[in-house]
């Protein structure tokens, strides 16, 4: 297996890209292309893991995610230690950080944290004296997402210098939007997304390389990529929206609407999708759907995630 190339002030986690440097995640990227041949093998284990723990705190409910991780350790020959809030302590009032304290107990060299409340994960690196990579923290972020994107857009592309994404839904609520606005335009890409008034943070359209509007064909005019957030109804105290079927009749990826974009344009949802609502079933499982090609990408960059915090460091 090919180590990332060797740099300084290597980050210790990965809670969001504020310190990671371009350079950096293209390593990330880059790397990635190793696991997938790993993946592409009869045996699709190596032992770049091996005798390491890794944890996954999941305070948060959650299926693709936690897979992912847990088969992306364990094809890196890595212990694993899944934590599920549910049948724990916390249910009967355990804070994180006494939760964190037994954990850590157990020897573990790295946790992967899901949580409903932002800057959980945060609070994990803060405590833990471990690498810790932020697998969702409420609406705040979910960065191997949003590189797995990154890198979906690259295999297409070649690159994301100069690509044009667009971001259309429940962006209010959506931790991969967020992650997404923050990690594409450092990779060269532009950001625009697209919304409903009360579900489009005005506060986002500071961030370099982000453009909002509330015109999802403006939004999607001349985009490489076309990506439908997930409608998440469960977030919502009312008020948002009129009615579902206006917000399909609007904002739904479909057919229609990818004529906007440029040809050839990739479909992408970071699941579990709402079909015929945020997105039709003829566009999600269409010739220009990429969502499975996602949740296999997905394995591949948590892979490398892992070898650069865990074994790659200077």
């Amino acid at each position: 297996m090919n180590a990332p190339t060797s740099m300084t002030t290597r980050p210790r986690h990965l809670l969001d890209f504020q310190d990671w440097t371009p350079e950096r995640l293209h390593a990330i990227l880059d790397n990635a292309d190793t696991m997938l041949q790993v993946l592409d093998r009869p045996v699709k284990k190596v032992p770049a893991l091996q005798g390491l723990t890794v944890c996954n705190a999941f305070f948060e409910n959650s299926t693709r995610t936690r897979t992912s991780f847990e088969l992306a350790a364990r094809r890196m020959s890595a212990d694993v230690l899944t934590f599920a809030a549910g049948a724990s302590s916390v249910s009967k009032g355990e804070s994180l950080r006494d939760t964190l304290e037994v954990l850590t107990s157990y020897k573990v060299d790295a946790y992967i944290v899901r949580h409903h409340a932002a800057g959980a994960a945060h609070l994990v690196a803060r405590y833990s004296g471990k690498p810790v990579i932020n697998a969702g923290d409420g609406r705040r972020a979910h960065p191997t997402q949003a590189l797995l994107d990154a890198y979906t857009i690259r295999q297409e592309y070649g690159s994301l210098e100069g690509k044009k994404v667009a971001i259309l839904g429940d962006v209010r609520h959506s931790r991969v939007a967020r992650s997404n606005a923050e990690l594409l335009p450092k990779l060269g890409a532009q950001v625009v997304l697209c919304g409903p008034a009360t579900l489009l943070p005005p506060g986002l359209a500071q961030m370099p390389g982000v453009t909002l509007t509330t015109d999802p064909r403006e939004a999607v005019r001349g985009a490489h990529a076309v990506m439908a957030l997930r409608l998440q109804r469960e977030r919502m105290g009312g008020g948002f929206l009129g009615s579902l079927q206006e917000y399909a009749d609007t904002y739904q990826v479909n057919d229609t609407l990818l004529g906007e974009a440029e040809s050839g344009a990739i479909v992408l949802h970071p699941g579990p999708m709402n079909r015929d609502l945020e997105i039709s079933s003829d566009a999600a499982d269409g010739p220009q759907s990429r969502i499975l090609k996602q949740v296999e990408n997905g394995q591949a960059i948590r892979m490398s995630v892992l070898y650069h915090l865990l074994v790659g460091r200077n």
